[in-house]
């Protein structure tokens, strides 16, 4: 009924972050990190690291940063089940701001590049192995990558010491038969190679296309809380550990900080399934447009944002 070698990352934090500038309250955090705890789940991404010089923290909450001193205030004290993670983006990070493991709370970092910045990717993802941490390369956008370069790309990555490699639909544009194609591409071109998965819900898919990811034999997970994440979210993780069938998992913690935690940021922030979301899934674009619309006063005119994003006439 289950594979004990699938492991769940939490992403509520690092990717609902996206949509407050990681503006989270500590007890936010906290609530966050010990219904993780009492799930089951394997990983809690609590963040970004990231260089100051990129991002000022009179702008950007502390989840932006995970400087080892927010870590420890939020989650001192509490029993430790689930392990730490963090995402670094390429060119937003210097070698120099990645801690030794022996000085961290972080036990993973999660390197996310575009294709064309394999070779950076790998060069930071060598160097936080030698610091100590487990690591992962999460490949994004990958629906807007030519065949030649994806290609390439992993025959690059087949080559690095890194472990497991994440397929990425950044954009929310896949469809399950495109799960299908690109986890046996994957894995024949990486073989040996963990795969994860890390899906966006802008055609209402990133559940099934989680599943179908675990069907190929994907074995990293991705959800977050409710779906929270940028634009239209993630695979709901209560979602995902219900589907899992592991008796490890306990569902109720997770449902729990839900409603307490999750439901009153429905108050603050659109994410989820909304028309102008949709409508850059099914054009394979980036989200930024959306959430500028959805951020406006104008978020339910919904016919005028899709006649701009195809270039039709209004009222046509």
């Amino acid at each position: 009924m289950f594979r004990p070698e699938i492991k769940v990352v939490d992403c509520t934090v690092r990717d609902g972050g996206l949509m407050n500038k990681w503006q989270f309250e500590d007890g936010f955090v906290r609530k966050v990190y010990e219904a993780n705890n009492a799930a089951g789940v394997d990983y809690m991404e609590i963040g970004y690291l990231s260089s100051e010089s990129a991002f000022s923290r009179e702008q950007y909450g502390p989840w932006r940063f995970c400087a080892e001193a927010d870590i420890e205030r939020v989650i001192g004290g509490v029993e430790k089940k689930v392990k730490l993670s963090v995402m670094a983006d390429i060119g937003r990070i210097d070698f120099d701001d990645i801690p030794l493991r022996s000085d961290s709370s972080i036990d993973m970092v999660r390197v996310a590049c575009y294709v064309h910045q394999v070779d950076s990717a790998i060069a930071l993802a060598h160097h936080c192995l030698d610091k100590g941490f487990e690591v992962t390369i999460n490949l994004m956008a990958v629906s807007t990558v030519g065949l030649r370069d994806l290609n390439e790309a992993l025959e690059d990555l087949a080559k690095c010491r890194v472990d497991i490699i994440y397929l990425v639909d950044s954009f929310g544009a896949f469809y399950s038969e495109d799960i299908d194609l690109l986890t046996a591409k994957y894995m024949e071109r990486m073989p040996g190679k963990t795969i994860g998965i890390h899906t966006h819900n802008n055609q209402q898919l990133a559940f099934a296309n989680t599943i179908a990811g675990i069907i190929r034999g994907i074995n990293y997970l991705d959800g977050s809380l409710y779906g929270i994440g940028r634009g239209a979210g993630n695979c709901p993780l209560e979602l995902l550990i219900s589907f899992l069938k592991n008796p490890k998992f306990n569902v109720r913690p997770l449902i729990e900080v839900i409603e307490q935690e999750i439901f009153p940021w429905r108050d603050k922030i659109d994410w989820g399934y909304f028309i102008p979301y949709m409508v850059t899934g099914v054009l394979n674009q980036h989200p930024r447009t959306a959430m500028a619309h959805m951020d406006s006063e104008n978020q339910d005119d919904v016919v005028a944002y899709y006649d701009k994003m195809t270039n039709l006439p209004e009222n046509a």
